[in-house]
């Protein structure tokens, strides 16, 4: 199967239903289908290879998504935020291509050899104009979106999704047209990301509408919500927090919304639980994916989170950490540093293996020959089959022999009444070779270093307490609420330990 079939379908099953937009002027099934045929053919008079997106979230996204499916072309949305010289070196590497661009935007990005640039205001003349095309297909071997991770260690790379992971994602977690007339998904993650992507191949395929976002605030997101009358949303961590601060202010309490999905990051205990008392009628999961397996791995539903909330065993209380379970579907696996798979318990590399992981970059398939994939994320299960995510293992600080989590240390210190948010990290020791620090973001009044190192050795064992302190008014994260840890490591990169006051 490949993506544009999943509009066929709902546009043959459904045309006069309302797919994209605001409930006052949104599009149908069947006009999103018309509009995309009409692109098509006008992309393949320019000379389409790759179909490139560059812009804000909007009815031109999909749209493009499914003319460049009907094509047999791959869709590539690159991250606008990026500096212009790196930009543009991003779309010289999807050439040929014809890169549809918001009109603001054009400007930035010179003139690449063999890209083709198009307005988006253009683009959306042309959908409206007569035009039918599709190209043969092999679901198999087709690309059908190419996705460039963040390059935070190099070179970004380009992912490469073929229709069939992602028609395999689609299907196997979704049912045809199971939604209701009546229910609206708000999209706020950017166009650029997996799950912004694959928002839109389930909405279309569940026959749920689609209202996007532009640019996320907490304010125009709790207005939208509001007034669309949506019913489910994706939000990342640090989105979460926000909506939840005006939420409070506001006292609006989205009576329609009836479930919120969260990934993209590690989500603080306090957030979560602060969240579930606020919005007691709705339902959370913890959605934990990447982008090499076309989004979703495994998923919290919302009665796990209700079941650990309530609960006074321990055992049960932790899964609100946890990622919940792996899809049914997947096969996942946490493996020692021979590739020896490890017990309940004991911490390891997440490996993943089915048929929506992709595990390919641009001339390099990186999926073992039985087809696992090696995320490296650290992790573990427990004997219920929850699983739990510690981060990326290069985050992992080895302090004299010893690899110690950040994220477990994270979770205690984001308890502390005086903290705000936290972030640790391996600074370097000339003893240990690496020591533990702690970035603080204060709530009210900045707490000691005593008293948060105090706090740490109750909780944990001694050497994972930090012995390198710091604080800041705000933490940097990326827009799709991941900490930029590397960031505030390459601060610490000198070879003494930093004062507890810097």
């Amino acid at each position: 199967m490949h993506t544009a079939l999943l509009l066929d379908m709902m546009a043959d099953a459904a045309p006069d239903r309302l797919a994209l937009g605001r409930k006052r002027d949104g599009l149908t099934f069947y006009e999103v289908r018309r509009r995309a045929h009409h692109a098509a053919e006008w992309l393949q008079a320019k000379g389409a290879g790759t179909v490139v997106f560059v812009g804000l979230n909007g009815t031109a996204l999909p749209i493009a998504l499914f003319a460049a499916g009907m094509l047999a072309k791959p869709f590539a949305p690159l991250n606008y935020r990026l500096p212009d010289a790196d930009l543009q070196k991003l779309l010289a590497r999807t050439a040929p291509s014809v890169a549809v661009v918001d009109d603001d935007m054009a400007g930035r990005l010179g003139r690449p050899e063999g890209v083709t640039l198009v307005t988006r205001s253009a683009f959306e003349i042309a959908c409206n104009q007569s035009g039918h095309s599709e190209a043969a297909f092999d679901e198999d071997h087709d690309i059908g979106v190419l996705l460039f991770t963040s390059g935070t260690t190099g070179e970004p790379k380009a992912a490469i999704l073929r229709h069939r992971n992602l028609t395999s994602y689609v299907i196997s977690t979704v049912e045809f047209l199971a939604s209701e007339a009546d229910e609206a998904a708000l999209v706020s993650v950017p166009p650029y990301h997996v799950a912004g992507v694959s928002a839109i191949l389930t909405g279309v395929y569940s026959g749920r509408r689609i209202v996007h976002l532009e640019t996320f605030t907490p304010e125009a997101w709790v207005a939208t919500a509001a007034e669309e009358a949506i019913t489910h949303a994706m939000v990342v961590p640090t989105m979460l927090g926000r909506i939840l601060d005006v939420l409070e202010k506001s006292g609006e309490t989205l009576p329609t919304l009836k479930a919120v999905s969260y990934g993209g990051g590690r989500m603080p205990p306090p957030v979560i639980e602060r969240a579930m008392r606020l919005l007691p009628h709705v339902g959370f999961a913890n959605a934990y994916g990447l982008t090499e397996t076309s989004s979703t791995i495994s998923i919290l539903g919302p009665d796990d989170h209700r079941e650990a909330m309530a609960s006074s065993d321990p055992n049960i209380r932790r899964r609100l950490g946890s990622v919940g379970r792996p899809l049914p579907f997947l096969d996942v696996e946490i493996r020692g540093p021979s590739g020896e798979v490890l017990p309940p318990g004991q911490s390891g590399e997440i490996h993943v293996r089915g048929d929506q992981v992709s595990g390919e970059y641009a001339g390099k398939k990186v999926i073992d020959a039985e087809g696992w994939f090696a995320t490296n994320d650290g992790g573990w299960m427990d004997e219920d089959g929850y699983l739990f995510v510690e981060g990326r293992l290069d985050d992992v600080i080895v302090r004299g022999g010893e690899n110690i989590s950040p994220g477990e240390i994270e979770d205690v210190l984001r308890g502390h009444p005086q903290v705000a948010d936290v972030a640790v990290f391996g600074a370097p020791d000339n003893e240990w070779g690496e020591t533990v620090a702690a970035v603080i973001v204060a709530k009210g009044a900045r707490p000691s270093t005593e008293d948060l190192a105090g706090w740490v050795k109750a909780r944990l064992r001694s050497t994972k307490t930090p012995e390198v302190w710091a604080f800041r008014d705000a933490l940097p994260y990326n827009d799709t609420g991941k900490l930029l840890r590397r960031q505030l490591k390459a601060e610490f990169a000198g070879p003494a330990k930093q004062p507890a006051s810097a």
